[in-house]
């Protein structure tokens, strides 16, 4: 049976998110799939210190926020943000 898993990383690989966002219930505000290595990071938009990073797994941070299956066609080198957790997805090339 075919997968629907839309993004271009399985569920269980790791991606970046910040300790506010998974024990603090922030909201995702901006996401980067990187060029390099086609990773993600799922942030809230404001500056941080690498101390705050978490790593968790692409489905679990799906699962906390299902609104970001729909960004997963995202392509690498991309970026996409919003206002607020219930604004649209915004998207552009990263520089």
């Amino acid at each position: 049976m075919k997968s629907t898993w839309p993004f271009d990383q399985p569920k269980n690989c790791a991606a970046i998110t910040l300790k506010s966002i998974v024990f603090g219930g922030k909201p995702i505000l901006l996401v980067s799939h990187d060029q390099d290595d086609h990773s993600w990071q799922f942030l809230d938009g404001g500056a941080f210190d690498v101390a705050d990073a978490a790593v968790v797994s692409m489905g679990n941070i799906v699962t906390r926020d299902p609104s970001l299956l729909e960004i997963a066609n995202l392509p690498p080198g991309w970026k996409a943000w919003r206002k607020t957790e219930n604004s649209p997805w915004q998207r552009v090339r990263e520089e």
